[in-house]
């Protein structure tokens, strides 16, 4: 290559008045590796040319998409002043309010009971199947009797044998005491005739001493027969207890409810007092709900509730349309200090056994009604940074951003206590597009896939990550 170029280009001859003075001749190689540098450069400088070229291009396409929709950008994400927003508008009411207070509560029995034997032995039957209704006083269990009954015969025995000594006790102090009215006589009797000198001295003295020594046996022998009787006594009770014992080998139910599971099956060996219960029984009718409420509500509380007291409705989850009715029963008497709660409990006939102990359900207190109370649709009300507000739709076509005072949620209705007033229109849906001042119009079925396309953009914007739409909403609320 070298040498073409050297044809096609001769160097001009070089003279040593050309040459600079000083300077050491070029060389014929060292020209020739300048020539392939130059070349590589500026092939360099062509294809950043090129690349720079196709960026523009690329960039000029992808402004000119953008300028050619103006109006999604100006008027596509918030309402502006030259395009009605398609919304959907509902009016200001008033109606009778009831005052409620929701919670989730804890579904508790009123009794709970572990039944445990008392005595050791086999178990010969049982009297139930695991999870019956049983009522009270019904067998449960029946666990061998023979070693029971055979202590129980060896105590009447004994209590019998102590009788009997008793008896003899009592026989022997009714001798005695017939031996002591006798030397009472004769003492009596010696001392007249000692006075007359018929008797001698001698003899009254020694019929006075058998008197004394009479009563002396008598007091020994009523001492006797106390120790026999409280022997008896002692064996009554052996006896009594004995009779406990063997009733404890028939387990009845102690109240009226639902068994558990069973622990222990027929033919196996119940020890007394075990540590795992036999089964547990629970009061199905009635029975406790368990809640807890925010202490700034207990002074409503205690100024509503009466002599009957407050009504409690409780939403079973999956049946919800079929609440069940209770009556608050408890406020408790102190407020949790970690979690500034009071506990209230609510009891429920429960006839129809709906609600099961340790389930979980949503209670609705009751507190009384709010006559005439001004409210809105539910989704009308939006949440700002630190307050609510609604879109008002007035009259002349345009909307305006209130601050309203909302209050205690029923169904699909907010109270508002302060801010509207009853009459005026509040916007419902399509708020994610207006700003104060905008247009509106009726949604009308045709619009309506449009808005609610347009609104669940704005949702996922908010949701995302605090986008656009969400940002400015939140600084319309302040």
């Amino acid at each position: 290559m070298e040498e073409q170029v050297s044809r096609d280009f001769p160097a001009p001859p070089k003279t040593a008045a050309t040459a600079p003075a000083g300077a050491q001749p070029i060389r014929p190689a060292d020209a020739s590796v300048q020539k392939p540098n130059r070349l590589r450069a500026r092939i360099i400088q062509i294809v950043s040319i090129v690349i720079l070229i196709v960026l523009l291009v690329v960039l000029w396409r992808f402004l000119g998409g953008r300028a050619a929709t103006p109006g999604a950008n100006s008027r596509g994400g918030r309402g502006g002043t030259g395009e009605a927003v398609p919304v959907e508008i509902a009016p200001v009411t008033q109606q009778d309010v009831p005052i409620q207070i929701k919670s989730i509560g804890n579904v508790e029995a009123v009794t709970t009971i572990s039944v445990r034997s008392q005595v050791e032995g086999i178990l010969q039957s049982v009297g139930f199947v695991p999870g019956q209704e049983v009522k009270k006083g019904a067998l449960l269990f029946s666990i061998d009797p023979r070693p029971l009954q055979a202590q129980l015969s060896q105590a009447e025995a004994n209590l019998l044998k102590a009788m009997a000594a008793v008896r003899q006790g009592n026989d022997i102090v009714a001798r005695d005491e017939a031996t002591l009215a006798n030397d009472r006589v004769i003492v009596s009797r010696d001392l007249k005739l000692v006075e007359s000198g018929v008797v001698p001295r001698e003899q009254y003295d020694n019929d006075l001493a058998k008197q004394r020594a009479s009563e002396a046996t008598v007091r020994a022998d009523q001492s006797a027969v106390a120790n026999l009787q409280a022997a008896q006594k002692a064996e009554q009770a052996s006896v009594e207890n004995a009779r406990v014992q063997l009733s404890y080998t028939t387990i009845r139910a102690p109240i009226a409810g639902k068994t558990g599971n069973l622990a222990v099956t027929q033919g196996n060996l119940v020890r007394a007092n075990d540590t795992t219960p036999m089964v547990t029984i629970t009061s199905s009718s009635p029975i406790y709900v368990t809640f807890s409420v925010p202490e700034r509500d207990l002074v409503r509380i205690r100024q509503a509730t009466g002599k009957e007291g407050l009504e409690v409705q409780g939403e079973i989850p999956g049946d919800e349309g079929n609440p069940v009715k209770g009556r608050l029963s408890l406020v408790d008497n102190t407020v949790d200090p970690a979690t500034g709660t009071v506990r209230l409990k609510a009891t429920f006939i429960n006839d129809d056994r709906r609600l099961y102990p340790g389930q979980f359900v949503n209670v609705i207190l009751t507190l009384g009604t709010a006559t005439q109370a001004t409210v809105v649709p539910s989704q009308a009300v939006q949440v700002g940074q630190d307050k609510s507000f609604v879109y008002v739709a007035k009259a002349d076509g345009t909307v305006e951003m209130r601050t309203v005072k909302n209050g205690a949620t029923v169904g699909s209705m907010t109270m508002i206590d302060d801010g509207l007033k009853p009459g005026e229109q509040v916007v419902t849906d399509g708020q994610l597009r207006l700003v104060p001042g905008a247009k509106w119009q009726v949604r009308t079925p045709g619009q309506g896939g449009r808005g609610q396309g347009n609104q669940g953009g704005g949702q996922q914007q908010d949701q995302g990550g605090q986008g656009q739409g969400g940002g400015r909403r939140g600084g319309q609320g302040q």
